[in-house]
Formats: C-alpha cells, sequence, structure tokens
C-alpha cells in the first residue's frame, strides 16, 4: 500500500508512461506533459533544489498562478523530503513577506514580474530566504539572490553522475509522518496560521475518498481545473486524488477563458464552489428573460419538470412513465444545452465551501450533472463529508467521509477527528492546543447537526448573529435566499448586537441593465443605474420578494448598494470566493453605522 505521495507519484508514471498527465494553457495554447515528462521535470526541479542546498524538512514557498511549472515545484520539492508552503498571488508583499518569514521559507519560486517585485520588498530583510526563483524570463533582472527557473532545470539536469538515483532515494526516505505541506489559512481574522499537514494526512484523504462508492474518480477521466492550486481543496481532493486515479487534468488558462477551456476538453469531472454554480444559474436565467414569452413559458415548464425529476431521484423516488416522457422533452428543450456549455460529459461538479441553494442544485440534477456537496477546512487537509453521488441530501454536506470521525459539541459545534486532520499550527502550540478538546476533536468552529446521518452546516460558531432582542439568526440561511436572484452578485447579512437586519449588496449590472431596458429606463452606463430611482425602487422590489421567503426577525431591513464589487484584490474575498466577514466590517464600517443611526 503505498504511504506517502511520493510514492503515488513514481507509481503513477511508471504505469502511464506516455500518456497525457497535465496540460496548461497559456497564451491561447495548450502546453503537455506526458506522465513521464511531468515525472522528469519534478525530478530535475527536485535536484535543482537540492544542489541549492535544500534539505528534508526545509521549506520552499511557492508564488504563482496554476501552471506546469507549479506541478514540477510541487512534486520536485515533496520529492526531496522538503516542505511545500503555496501563496496566494492575490496577497500583497506585506502578507507575503510575513508568510515565508514566519515558515522560514529557504527559497521562493515566483511565477513573474509581478510577484518578484513584491518578493524584492522583503528579500533582504528576510535571513532565511536564500534563493528566489522566477519561473517566467529574467531579463534584465540582477540580484545575487535571484535566479531563473530554466537555472534551476539545468543544474537538475547536470546532477553529478556518481549520484544516480538520488532523487528516487531521497523520495524513498521520506516516511508517512513527516510533514509535507504548511498551508497559511486564508485569514478570514486576525495573522494567517500556518496549518501543517503530512503526507499521511494527503493519504488519508485519498484513500477515504476512494472508499466511497459510486466512485468519485477513474483513469479515463478528465477535469478542467481552475480553483488555485494554492487552495487545499483543489491540490489534496483534485491534484493529489486526481493524481492517485491517475486522470488527466487540463488546468484553464483563467476564469476568463474557463466556458472556452471546457468546451475544448470536454470534462468528465469538476471540483467547483457554489459561486461559480450560481453564476452559470444567474447567466441561464438572465438570457431566458430576453426570449419571447412563449419561450419563457416553455422554460418555465421544463424546469418545473426537471426540478420534480431532481427531487424523486433525492428520495430514490420511482419517476412515474408519463412525468419520464415530460422529462426527456425538457431536457432535449432545456437541459441538455446547459450540459453541453459544459462539454456535454460531465458527470458531476463540487459545489463546496460554503451553502448552496437548492433550486440551482435541483436545476443542475436536472442536467444530468450530479451536483456534490461537501465540507471541510484546511485543518482537516480538504474534504470532511461529502455526498454521495446515489445517497445524498440536498442542503446537507453529506455524510463523514470513511475513516473519519465527527460528533456534534453539546453548543452545536462539529468536532472531528481521523487520521485526515492536521498535525498542527507551525510554531504555535498554544493555538494548536487550543483548537482541540481533551478527548483530541479538532473544534472546527462551525455550527451543525445530523438528520439521519446527513450533516447540515448552520452556521460559524463566530458568525453567528444575535440581535439586540435576543433572536440568534445564521447569516448564511439569510443570504442563501438572495443568492438565485441574479440581481444580486454578493450578498452580505449584518446585525449582531443591533435592532434589525441590514445588508450589503454587489449588483449584477448586466442583469441591472438587462431590467432597466425591460422598464425603458434610460442611462449612459449600467453605472448610473445605482443612483437612479426608478431602478432604486426595482432593487427594493427584489429585496422585498426575499424577504416574503423569510421569518419577520429574519428579513432584511436596510441595505447598502456597494458599487465595486467585492473581490480578492480588494480583499473582501479569499481564493475560494467566500466573503471576509472582518475585513467588510472594518472596510466599511461608516455605511454601516448609517442603516442604524
Amino acid at each position: 500500500m503505498e504511504k506517502t505521495i511520493n510514492e503515488v507519484f513514481a507509481n503513477r508514471a511508471g504505469t502511464y508512461t506516455d500518456r497525457l498527465a497535465v496540460e496548461k494553457k497559456r497564451a491561447g495554447a495548450w502546453q503537455q506533459a506526458s506522465w513521464r515528462q511531468y515525472y522528469e521535470n519534478a525530478r530535475r526541479v527536485g535536484l535543482g533544489l537540492d544542489a541549492l542546498g535544500v534539505v528534508k524538512g526545509d521549506r520552499v514557498a511557492l508564488l504563482s498562478e496554476n501552471r506546469l511549472e507549479w506541478l514540477y515545484t510541487d512534486m520536485g520539492t515533496l520529492g526531496l523530503g522538503a516542505v511545500v508552503v503555496p501563496i496566494y498571488t492575490t496577497l500583497v508583499a506585506e502578507e507575503i513577506g510575513y508568510i515565508v518569514a514566519n515558515a522560514g521559507a529557504k527559497v521562493l519560486i515566483v511565477e513573474d514580474r509581478v510577484q518578484i517585485d513584491k518578493a524584492l520588498a522583503f528579500l533582504d530583510k528576510t535571513p532565511s530566504l536564500t534563493r528566489v526563483i522566477l519561473i517566467d524570463r529574467a531579463d534584465g533582472m540582477v540580484h545575487p539572490k535571484v535566479m531563473g527557473f530554466a537555472e534551476l532545470m539545468a543544474l537538475g539536469q547536470d546532477t553529478p553522475a556518481d549520484r544516480p538515483g538520488r532523487f528516487e532515494a531521497l523520495a524513498g526516505a521520506v516516511v508517512p509522518e513527516d510533514l509535507a505541506t504548511i498551508v497559511y489559512t486564508s485569514g478570514t481574522t486576525g495573522l494567517p496560521k500556518g496549518v501543517m499537514i503530512t503526507h499521511a494526512n494527503i493519504m488519508a484523504v485519498i484513500r477515504s475518498l476512494d472508499k466511497i462508492e459510486p466512485r468519485f474518480g477513474f483513469e479515463t477521466d478528465q477535469t478542467v481545473p481552475f480553483l488555485p492550486l494554492s487552495h487545499v481543496f483543489e491540490r489534496v481532493a483534485g491534484h493529489f486524488y486526481g493524481m492517485y486515479v491517475g486522470l488527466t487534468a487540463a488546468y484553464a488558462e483563467s476564469i476568463e477563458t474557463f466556458a472556452q477551456d471546457v468546451r475544448e476538453k470536454r470534462p468528465t469531472v469538476m471540483l467547483a464552489v457554489p459561486r461559480v454554480c450560481e453564476k452559470v444559474y444567474q447567466k441561464i436565467m438572465a438570457q431566458v428573460k430576453d426570449q419571447p414569452a412563449w419561450r419563457q413559458a416553455v422554460f418555465a415548464w421544463g424546469h418545473a419538470i426537471g426540478c420534480q425529476i431532481s427531487e424523486l431521484r433525492e428520495q430514490k423516488a420511482p419517476v412515474p412513465s408519463q412525468l419520464g416522457l415530460k422529462y426527456k422533452l425538457a431536457y432535449r428543450l432545456i437541459f441538455k444545452k446547459l450540459a453541453e456549455a459544459l462539454g456535454g460529459r460531465l458527470r458531476w461538479l463540487t459545489a463546496a465551501g460554503a451553502p448552496s441553494s437548492r433550486q440551482i442544485i435541483l436545476f443542475f440534477n436536472a442536467a444530468g450533472i450530479m451536483v456534490v456537496e461537501g465540507y471541510g477546512m484546511t485543518e482537516t487537509c480538504a474534504p470532511a463529508t461529502m455526498s454521495n453521488l446515489s445517497d445524498y441530501r440536498i442542503g446537507t454536506v453529506g455524510k463523514p467521509i470513511p475513516d473519519v470521525d465527527i460528533k456534534i459539541a453539546e453548543d452545536g459545534e462539529i468536532l472531528v477527528k481521523g487520521e485526515n486532520v492536521f498535525a498542527g499550527y507551525w510554531q504555535m502550540e498554544e493555538e494548536t492546543r487550543q483548537a482541540f478538546t481533551a478527548d483530541g476533536y479538532l473544534k472546527t468552529g462551525d455550527i451543525g447537526q445530523f438528520a439521519d446521518g446527513f450533516l447540515t452546516i448552520t452556521d460559524r460558531k463566530k458568525d453567528l448573529i444575535i440581535t439586540s432582542g435576543g433572536k440568534n439568526i445564521a447569516p448564511q440561511k439569510v443570504e442563501g435566499v438572495f443568492k438565485s436572484d441574479p440581481l444580486f452578485t454578493h450578498f452580505m447579512v449584518i446585525g449582531d448586537r443591533r435592532r434589525f437586519l441590514s445588508a450589503l449588496i454587489n449588483i449584477n449590472l448586466v442583469e441591472a441593465a438587462r431590467l432597466a431596458a425591460e422598464a425603458g429606463m434610460v442611462h449612459d452606463r449600467p453605472e448610473d443605474l445605482l443612483t437612479n430611482e426608478a431602478f432604486l425602487a426595482v432593487v427594493n422590489d427584489h429585496v422585498a420578494e426575499g424577504n416574503r421567503h423569510l421569518a419577520r426577525h429574519e428579513t432584511i431591513k436596510k441595505y447598502r448598494i456597494i458599487p465595486g464589487e467585492f473581490s480578492q484584490q480588494g480583499g473582501e474575498l479569499t481564493a475560494s470566493l467566500k466573503m471576509k466577514r472582518k475585513v467588510i466590517f472594518e472596510k466599511y464600517a461608516g455605511l454601516i453605522d448609517s442603516m442604524y443611526a
């Protein structure tokens, strides 16, 4: 049995040899590597780092978007027994400098001139950092500690002949308890903490996922990853588990080209977050509203039929023959187009990391694309629960994956124990101790409940809103009501220790322009609608419609529209597109206070 990800990599490369392993679209063209090439390039990176003095246990930081060099660096570093520290490219120089210094990284590998400019801001102030390696061409870059990625590969290629098999020997010396990676939390509050993940943690998740029936992955599968490899979900559940089953990964060029990349590569499985499903659904609903009334009526009919079918599947109930015939027609008229837009072969995609709208999931399921809900965190090495492809409850995050023990504390907090649970926070003994219960369960900070074995996340323990009137409200529940409305891109509920609930809203300007045109509103730019009284009345109507589906104490009494959309660059979103509530509260404190004046 394979005990480290190094063993998995060597075995798959030896098994699949010249079959395509990974590819990445850059500047409109696909760069490809077979399993043999993948292994040889990772080996060269590993031996190059070895020549630079990187030894087992040393930290190598990696600051880059997804690309083949990212993968080569990951597997080459792990092959030395060294530790990979992935860093999001959206972070500013001060945050990157903190992570590099805190991890004590010996080498930092950066993607381009934008990222190396950040590195130069702290390079000479970080004693542990001996080298910065630039993946893109380093023309004109003169610094004694900076070198090009091509030079690193050349160092690995020129390994002395008296050391044959050195990389294989170093990779084989790695044991399950050895540290594989330190993943710094995206930090919705405070300084980021380095989550220590071992080879044993990674292999525990891989083995658990592979025990689930029906299986999630096969060597014949194709995926088009677009989530950042810096995120533990994409790296463990996508990259490492994908390697384990031997699938082919074609990394999208960017989120902007994602739709075209999917049509080209026609994935069979895909990792995504709820926001992606929401965007696809909202775009479809907006397009429907542009159609003639008779087409809208056909869509509404087919949509209702599809939702009925999805609900019967969920309940494992038989489909009446007449309904089945109606569904076949609805599929041809409506759902087939969605399936084809996603390549025509997609069996499932995930919507993990945040609550998802039931309406949206039913829509995808009706198209034959199962939406897999799950739950996990960096400290559980990605998934701790997953929906089963044949046994699921929409709105839950599934059952605990095999070999993971989950229980609910008296205050409702979800507690997790298993070999997937992290080894502790890097150089933070007290924080590590506080993260666990006396009997060794990880305190997740999430509130949840079980029903028939399925776990439902009701809120974050620290995000729970308690109004000044004593009402306990889960903001995610309220926000979820508004998620299926194409007018809203983000909707953040506020109200802790306040008299009533309010919200900060991002408006989808494309949908806003469509609604304005439908109502005959004159405007020069979509942005102008945000100060147009007639359009603001429309927004009021949409908020009122959402409120209609909520209990009185959960309704939104006031709101403010934020003109610019929440983003990673603006600091409001994490890499997995979840809202950083603390950042948003601080950034818009004045606006929030104005609603309660």
